[in-house]
């Protein structure tokens, strides 16, 4: 099983040989006891979905040694997994794709942000050689055109999680982004609409909360709200279903 990061994304920060943070926290290891190997990936945290499906690739050829992969990623690297397995000739190395708050169709936030910072902090980051490609990456104009040139292959199975904020003041941490999205795309999780990180054939699994909870991230207010919790239900579902089809 390898688990792909997002945007501004890592696998882990240590501190000598303590973990003090996970960008899947109890993820790894709830798959990891159920009696799985993990793997998680570092991939450019704001490069571009070429640059960070050719580091996936990389890292999949280097610590796979050649075994077929399961990939669980979390919303861009969704993205990046589909092109490495489309466009990168991984097809025969992947068995199936289950993405996470993927905006597979793009995000009106993403349109927001480029529109209003995209000519200011572009040429900023490209004089101090910092990439920004993801941000215009996400855009649903992009994302248009690459779903008309990253097309799937039939040998792998693809699934979707997305993620439903209940857009109230007692979950406020996503609510301005949440509000952009909702007027043109409807419930999202603050990120990604729930029409844009439906994909493949099966029905999409909806789990409420917000974009980060879909990973399990932390949060203080959060955890009295139910949305940080023991990951192993949610994604021993995914596992199962896995194992239902004969994986």
């Amino acid at each position: 099983i390898v688990l792909v990061h997002g945007l501004f994304g890592f696998s882990r920060f240590q501190l000598g040989t303590s973990t003090i943070l996970e960008y899947f926290p109890g993820i790894f290891e709830a798959i990891q006891n159920a009696g799985n190997r993990v793997l998680v990936p570092f991939l450019p945290p704001t490069g571009g979905v070429h640059d960070r499906a050719a580091a996936l690739k990389a890292f999949l050829m280097e610590k796979a040694h050649g075994e077929p992969v399961h990939l669980l990623a979390h919303s861009l690297g969704g993205l990046d997994s589909r092109y490495m397995i489309s466009r990168l000739d991984m097809a025969d190395r992947v068995l199936s794709l289950t993405t996470l708050g993927t905006p597979h169709r793009g995000s009106p936030f993403a349109d927001w942000g480029v529109a209003r910072f995209g000519r200011l902090v572009r040429p900023l980051a490209d004089a101090l050689g910092l990439p920004v490609q993801a941000f215009y990456d996400l855009t649903t104009e992009s994302c248009r055109r690459f779903n008309d040139e990253v097309p799937d292959v039939a040998s792998v199975r693809y699934f979707s999680v997305g993620g439903h904020h209940d857009g109230t003041l007692l979950n406020p941490e996503w609510l301005f982004p949440y509000r952009i999205i909702l007027e043109s795309e409807g419930q999202n999780d603050g990120v990604v609409s729930l029409k844009s990180a439906k994909y493949g054939s099966d029905e999409m699994e909806v789990w409420e909360g917000d974009h980060l909870s879909l990973v399990n991230w932390w949060n203080p207010v959060g955890v009295n709200r139910g949305f940080h919790r023991d990951p192993a239900p949610r994604y021993g579902k995914l596992l199962t279903r896995l194992a239902d089809l004969g994986f």
